[in-house]
């Protein structure tokens, strides 16, 4: 545990874990305050966690939540209180710790001179220099002079903002182009699925952010607190200013957590699991292989999510490893689906029926996870079956695979630039904002109509580079998005139903199908999951190599 001393009273820390209290309460800590939402990182532990243990060692905790970005004065103040009304000495601690010292320095803004704030601030390594104008005005967000400026910035360094730097600088080596993102390590989240099949290690799944963002490209290591579109800014966590002349926003999706009751005190533990967080995938494996008998629920919550077939990958994994070890007939397999077909796409249905009859999984639509109960192994689902009365059902597990609810980035959802249901605003053709004519928006969180997939993400990059090399040369854009998703079904360990998909669920197969049929298992798409997608994802997609994505030119007569 890396803590950091600010005042006597207070030290801020990174993330730390249940076993980083006992740590705390032998360095003589008295209180404990979370300054960092549940379900904000793939691999944090929840607060209830943090709590429990804290209460255990005879500690106060404290859950003063803040949104990367959103320190508002009323954060502080209450961060003020906190300090007031806690045993000290006191830890805080957020993803980094600087959210934690940004509310210290706000709240000591009367008391102590921005001068000594600084010192304070410096000597335990955080830099509050761009929180100087808040301190002395009040909070208040100068727009009138950016503290950088840019011709293209992107929000959110992921699969969308990295590929879309690299297809964009080699069009236009010229441009200064920035990514802005907060994170340390960026994660190939489509090899969860297999890191919970027992075929892939997580570790193999991440490497450190700074490492794959393309060379030239600044790098703004930051959240984002707000936009001004019709100043062409982004407001910075700390208050900075970014201006640019185009934006690009793809920062990804939330995982709620917390929108199912009990959810966050269990997760990790008695038998509740998701591949959908990366520290959480392995134990996926370890209840799958260790299951020998009794019930498995797996889960699926409302559209849209994160690849809506990973629900039922982890089910077909589990469902093969229980049939290769001859204990299929001794597990109940339970697949709850708050939707009402087993997949959106027709053609693909049959062949993952025959595999749900192979496992013998009762498909139970219109079911919705509400509430768990870990300890007591227990679930409760929101029954809303067409023409009939919403009803409540319980059903007990002893293990189950739970996919969270899924929504844009409250930044994003409070934005001018988010539509009435909270996703970015596009033409689903152009992937250009609306109304902003210099935005544009690409993967999880804008709202064409389209599967929400890394393979999604790889055709959208490059159309986005081309629409804004044709923006920045005065031209209309002329590269169009059809839709493009896929969904690889892992449907047993060695074969792969590859669903590709566009607008209307229109079949757009990558390869004849005498090389890949995708609305069967074969053998050959396995391979291609398995062994070609992760390093042409490291060592392609994020260089912005455009193999069998390069966009086409669409004449505008």
């Amino acid at each position: 545990m890396d803590t950091k001393a600010i005042s006597a009273n207070l030290s801020v820390a990174p993330q730390i874990t249940a076993h980083d209290v006992d740590t705390a309460r032998d360095h003589g800590f008295r209180a404990i305050i979370c300054n960092r939402p549940d379900g904000e990182g793939m691999d944090q532990p929840n607060f209830e966690e943090i709590e429990a243990r804290a209460h255990a060692l005879g500690l106060e905790a404290r859950y003063l939540p803040i949104t990367q970005g959103k320190v508002t004065d009323a954060d502080a103040k209450a961060f003020g209180d906190l300090l007031t009304e806690l045993p000290g000495p006191v830890l805080a601690y957020c993803r980094s710790g600087t959210r934690s010292a940004t509310l210290w320095s706000l709240s000591e803004a009367e008391r102590l001179s921005v001068a000594d704030i600084l010192a304070a601030t410096k000597s335990a390594g955080y830099d509050m220099a761009g929180v100087v104008r808040r301190i002395v005005n009040g909070g208040k967000t100068p727009t009138d002079r950016a503290d950088a400026e840019y011709d293209v910035v992107i929000v959110g360094a992921g699969a969308a903002g990295i590929s879309v730097a690299s297809s964009l600088k080699s069009r236009k080596p010229g441009q200064t182009i920035a990514i802005i993102d907060p994170a340390d390590i960026h994660y190939y989240q489509p090899g969860w699925t297999m890191v919970g099949g027992g075929i892939f290690g997580a570790p193999k799944t991440a490497k450190t952010l700074g490492s794959l963002i393309p060379q030239g490209v600044h790098w703004i290591k930051s959240a984002v607190a707000a936009f001004e579109p019709e100043k062409d800014v982004v407001v910075l966590d700390g208050c900075r200013v970014v201006k640019y002349k185009r934006l690009v926003v793809c920062p990804g999706l939330k995982l709620d957590w917390h929108k199912i009751d009990g959810l966050v005190e269990t997760l990790g533990q008695n038998g509740v699991t998701s591949n959908y967080r990366y520290d959480l995938a392995p134990y996926t494996w370890e209840l799958v292989s260790g299951l020998k008998s009794g019930r498995a629920l797996f889960t699926q919550p409302p559209m849209p999510i994160k690849c809506a077939g990973a629900p039922q990958k982890a089910l077909y994994l589990s469902g093969d490893h229980w049939h290769r070890t001859g204990v299929l007939d001794r597990i109940d397999i339970q697949f709850m689906n708050a939707g009402g077909v087993l997949f959106g796409v027709k053609d693909y249905v049959p062949a993952l029926q025959g595999y749900m009859n192979r496992y013998k999984a009762d498909l139970n639509y219109f079911h919705n996870l509400t509430a768990i109960d870990g300890a007591a192994k227990k679930a409760w689902f929101e029954v809303k079956e067409p023409d009939q009365e919403v009803r409540t059902v319980e059903a007990e597990f002893d293990m189950i695979h739970v996919v969270p609810p899924q929504a844009a980035p409250d930044f994003i959802r409070v934005s001018p630039l988010a539509d009435a249901a909270g996703w970015v605003d596009v033409d689903q053709a152009t992937l250009r904002h609306k109304t902003y004519e210099n935005i544009w928006s690409l993967g999880d969180v804008m709202n064409a109509p389209n599967a929400k997939t890394a393979a999604a993400a790889r055709v959208q990059a490059p159309i986005v580079a081309e629409n804004l090399a044709d923006d920045i040369e005065g031209k209309s854009p002329t590269a169009l998005y059809d839709g493009y998703g896929s969904c690889p079904l892992t449907v047993e360990r060695g074969k792969i139903v590859l669903a590709e998909f566009g607008y209307g669920g229109a079949l757009l197969p990558s390869f004849p199908k005498w090389v890949i049929d995708g609305t069967k298992p074969t053998r050959a798409a396995w391979l291609l999951k398995e062994q070609i997608l992760p390093p042409f994802y490291w060592k392609a997609m994020l260089r912005g190599k455009e193999w069998m994505v390069k966009p086409e030119k669409v004449s505008s007569s």
